[in-house]
């Protein structure tokens, strides 16, 4: 699907948000990633996580459902050469790559942004150590009440790895309910007028987040039109 929109269209930037590195093989993984860029003309933001979010998903595909985290780290260890510098050599318990090159390369040869999603502390530290841009979701509230926490957080995990925090994107998911006539009053989601939504929105940019994922509820057309002013008015200023 990534790779049909990226060859329908021209402008706008196209993102996995965010693949299951569980799913696939990391070498396999960080080609897919290569041949998108190629495909969307150096418009492809590259997504990954560690997968697991919906129960019983795993038992479903016959997928592991032990060591979420050590899985997901050892893929890194040859997605990121892989992507970076265009081979990759690893051993590990669950993952293995032997002089892997990344042949042919597309329009931008080891610089695909990587976005990598970190919810927990071991988490953000993979963020912080190997990321572009780091992306959080939103859990029981779509508001600073729960994302406020999370900045402090991740800047623990890149002063953890000697990252400097300012050279990392920050990014924000949140649940969007546009047709609502109001935000819900518990942050649970954003919604009310095009007015009120703005403001939600921007809550987020002052808060210390570069980029904000947006979840529509209902999943309709319509929704999606209900979002356009809102966009507009953000970009007019």
């Amino acid at each position: 699907m990534t790779a049909a929109v990226a060859a329908a269209t021209s402008r706008i930037k196209i993102g996995s948000w965010v693949l299951s590195a569980l799913h696939r093989n990391p070498g396999i993984i960080g080609k897919t990633a290569e041949t998108i860029d190629e495909i969307s003309n150096a418009r492809f933001i590259f997504g990954l996580g560690a997968g697991h979010l919906a129960p019983g998903m795993p038992r479903a595909f016959g997928l592991p459902e032990d060591r979420i985290y050590s899985r997901y780290a050892e893929a890194l260890e040859i997605i990121v050469p892989l992507m970076r510098d265009g081979r990759a050599t690893f051993e590990g318990t669950f993952h293995a790559a032997h002089d892997l090159t990344q042949t042919p390369q597309g329009p931008r040869p080891n610089r695909i942004p990587l976005m990598l999603a970190a919810q927990g502390m071991k988490s953000m530290r993979l963020a912080a150590r190997y990321a572009d841009i780091w992306s959080c979701f939103a859990e029981r509230r779509s508001d600073m009440v729960e994302f406020g926490p999370r900045i402090a957080a991740f800047e623990a995990a890149c002063n953890d790895v000697g990252r400097d925090p300012s050279t990392i994107g920050r990014s924000a998911a949140v649940d969007l309910h546009p047709l609502e006539p109001k935000p819900d009053p518990d942050g649970a989601w954003i919604g009310g007028t095009v007015e009120e939504m703005a403001d939600q929105l921007r809550t987020f940019r002052d808060g210390g987040y570069t980029q904000i994922v947006l979840l529509p509820t209902p999943s309709t057309i319509a929704a999606i039109e209900a979002i356009v002013p809102v966009l507009e008015m953000l970009r007019s200023e």
